[in-house]
């Protein structure tokens, strides 16, 4: 994810598609089982998941004639760590080092 993820955040920043995206974190559902957990209709909910694939959010299984969404962990991760403005990788090798501001006062942490 180079660039700033605006279409992601569209995606998932609409109501019916962050209840999908809440619905899925519990795991791989079919679209019944998303439109029964939901309450979506089935016409807006294929809309809804459309979007979300467009975005690669979630990604699909097609099982005969069923077709499972699960969440793209991934790209989730990418996108929380391009909002939090961390690299995950990154972060975990660098230590966190506070160094004192010249002319403030400096007071001890206690901890």
């Amino acid at each position: 994810m180079d660039e700033a993820p605006i279409e992601e955040l569209k995606a998932i920043a609409h109501p019916l598609r962050f209840r999908v995206v809440q619905i899925l974190r519990a795991g791989e559902l079919n679209v019944g089982e998303i439109e029964k957990a939901s309450g979506i209709g089935q016409p807006a909910l294929s809309q809804q998941l459309g979007v979300l694939r467009k975005a690669e959010l979630v990604e699909t299984r097609k099982d005969a004639k069923l077709v499972y969404y699960s969440l793209n962990e991934d790209r989730l991760s990418q996108l929380g760590a391009s909002i939090s403005g961390t690299d995950m990788a990154a972060s975990a090798k660098r230590p966190h080092v506070r160094t004192p501001s010249p002319g403030v006062a400096n007071f001890a942490r206690l901890s």
